[in-house]
């Protein structure tokens, strides 16, 4: 099957749901956001949203780092 990640077109072994495939990228559930077909799936139903050829998905993967300014420094 293939689908579009971000743009890239990547072929799957098998139908996967959303869950299976964020699991397969190696992603942080908590950190992801998904939108398939340009529509937003809730984290929640990404168990029960199976992939079908064709999909067009982006994912977004947030990230946190640095530290918070120090009010008495200036940079």
């Amino acid at each position: 099957m293939k689908v579009s990640i971000n743009g890239e077109g990547r072929s799957l072994d098998s139908v996967l749901t959303l869950q299976a495939l964020v699991d397969s990228l190696g992603m942080k559930p908590d950190r992801v956001a998904v939108e398939l077909n340009r529509e937003i799936v809730p984290r929640d139903q990404w168990p029960s949203t199976h992939l079908a050829e064709g999909d067009q998905l982006e994912i977004v993967h947030f990230v946190g780092g640095g530290s918070p300014r120090n009010p008495r420094t200036r940079s």
